[in-house]
Parts: C-alpha cells; sequence; structure tokens
C-alpha cells in the first residue's frame, strides 16, 4: 500500500493549507471532506503563516542583493590596507623610513610580509591600526605614508564598517523572521494532518483506489513504494498486452 507524506516544506505546507481552504469555499459543508472546525482553523492560521513567509523571504532576497556592494566595499579595503602595508615596507626597504616605523601600526612582528587580511575581524583590526598609526605619527610631524594616504585608507575602511555593520543587522533580520517561520511550522503540521485523516475517514468505505483518488483532490500526497511502482508498471503493461 502506498503512504502519505506530509508536506517537508513551508511552500508545500503552504500549498496544502491553501488547497484545503480552496476546498472549503468551494464545497458546502455537508460535501466537504473535512470539518468546518478544522476549515476554521485553516482560515485564522494561514494568513499568518503566508505573511511569515514573505517576510522571510523579503529579508533574505534583501540581504543577498546588499551582499553585493558589502563584498565590494570589503575588497576594496582590503585592497587599500594591503597596499598602504606594502608602500611602507617598500620605503623601509629603501631607507627612507626608519625600521622601527613598523611599532607605530603593531606590525614589527611581521616585518617584511603583510599581515592576514583573510576575514572580517582582521580586516576591521588593521585598517583601525593603521589609522590610529598613521595619526600619531602625522601629530609627531613626521612624513606621511603616500599612495594611498591613511586618509584615503580611512575612506575605504569606513566604507566597509558601515556596510559591515549594515550587512550584520540584515543577517540578524533574516534570522529572526526564519526562527519565526520555523515556530509556524509545527500548527500547520499540525492542521495538515487533521485535514487528511478527517478527509480519509470521509472516504474510508470506498475503493482504495477511489480512495486515494478522492483524497488527491484535497492535496493528500500518496507515495509508492519502489517495488509497488513495479508491480504497477507489470500490470499496465499486461492491461496493454491484452488489449
Amino acid at each position: 500500500m502506498p503512504y502519505r507524506r506530509l508536506p517537508n516544506t513551508d511552500n508545500a505546507r503552504f500549498k496544502a493549507l491553501k488547497n484545503a481552504l480552496e476546498k472549503g469555499k468551494e464545497l458546502p459543508p455537508f460535501k466537504l471532506a473535512f470539518s468546518q472546525q478544522t476549515l476554521q482553523k485553516v482560515l485564522s492560521f494561514l494568513p499568518a503563516f503566508e505573511q511569515a513567509m514573505l517576510l522571510q523571504k523579503q529579508a533574505y532576497t534583501f540581504q543577498v542583493e546588499k551582499n553585493k556592494d558589502y563584498q565590494e566595499t570589503l575588497r576594496k579595503a582590503k585592497l587599500y590596507i594591503s597596499h598602504f602595508i606594502q608602500i611602507l615596507n617598500m620605503a623601509i626597504l629603501r631607507a627612507e623610513l626608519p625600521e622601527n616605523t613598523r611599532s607605530y601600526y603593531g606590525l614589527r612582528s611581521y616585518g617584511k610580509n603583510v599581515p592576514p587580511l583573510n576575514t572580517e575581524t582582521e580586516i576591521l583590526t588593521w585598517g583601525q591600526k593603521l589609522i590610529d598609526g598613521e595619526t600619531t605619527r602625522l601629530r609627531k610631524g613626521l612624513s606621511p605614508i603616500t599612495n594611498p594616504t591613511v586618509a584615503v585608507v580611512k575612506v575605504r575602511y569606513e566604507q566597509f564598517l558601515d556596510t559591515y555593520k549594515f550587512q550584520k543587522n540584515l543577517q540578524k533580520r533574516n534570522h529572526y523572521n526564519l526562527e519565526k517561520l520555523a515556530s509556524f511550522r509545527s500548527k500547520a503540521d499540525d492542521i495538515i494532518l487533521s485535514i487528511w485523516n478527517e478527509v480519509e475517514k470521509t472516504y474510508k468505505d470506498l475503493p482504495d483506489d477511489l480512495k486515494r483518488e478522492k483524497a488527491k483532490q484535497y492535496g493528500i500526497v500518496y507515495i509508492f513504494r519502489k517495488n509497488e511502482i513495479t508491480k504497477i508498471s507489470r500490470f499496465e503493461t499486461n492491461q496493454k498486452e491484452i488489449g
């Protein structure tokens, strides 16, 4: 015997409930295969569930769209921070600046190497260290690093910082909407199960094939096991041969 497969995605849950609601509007109560009490549950629940799905989808879509801007500002910030450090190291190599210049930026332990800039935290950390270190040097009247200057680095850094904060807020909003949507799933599953049980009970005295055909009209999904599909295929083949 085939078995029922309850919806396992939000879209499938919504489709099952929507199907039941349409049947409730289409048929008079005495012809409907599930109770008016269950129909009222669908009527009161479905709008809130649909709204939760819509809000989560909007939050996710907006986050994905803004992620393009975020990735670009991250790339630029990383590029300018790396270039600033490379220019500093080349100036030291040419003896234009003393080696202890690196200590202003916390770079002494890295020598001629650029520190890792692979994560958001690393970019935020080193961007701020470069700004603070160069500001300290300029206050002492020392010659600035140029091409890029710290002012340009600061612009790119702050652009990244703004988009970083904005993206984190979008992630929080999306997470909140995901959790809210998840809180509806148990109730949705309970209502769908009630509908399907009542529908099958209504048609329980019909032959199996006809019962399933009637139940499918209410959105009930039946899955045949592999061996059952094989038997059906053989039966259909034999019927064609007989015909």
